[in-house]
C-alpha cells in the first residue's frame, strides 16, 4: 500500500526531533458551493532538528513512533 505525502507549513518545532505541521486543503460547501479552507496539524518526525517554524516541509506516513507521532519529514532533495 503506498504511503500518503501531504505538503504543510512547520507550526512549532519545540520538541526534540519532532515537528508539528499545519495541513491545509479546501472542500467544497454542500450548499453554497463556496470553498472553504479546513487544516489539520501531524507531528512529525524530525530526526536532525533541520525544521524550524514557517518552513514548508512534505511529510510521509510511517509507522508509529509514539502516541502522536506516525508521519516523518522528507528530506529537502526529496521535496
Amino acid at each position: 500500500m503506498p504511503k500518503r505525502v501531504m505538503r504543510g507549513v512547520v507550526v512549532s518545532a519545540a520538541p526534540k526531533q519532532t515537528v508539528v505541521v499545519r495541513v491545509e486543503r479546501l472542500v467544497r460547501h454542500p450548499l453554497y458551493k463556496k470553498f472553504i479552507r479546513r487544516s489539520a496539524k501531524y507531528h512529525a518526525h524530525d530526526p536532525d532538528n533541520a525544521c524550524q517554524p514557517g518552513d514548508v516541509v512534505r511529510i510521509r506516513e510511517r509507522r508509529p513512533m509514539s502516541k502522536l507521532k506516525c508521519w516523518e519529514v522528507l528530506p529537502t532533495d526529496a521535496n
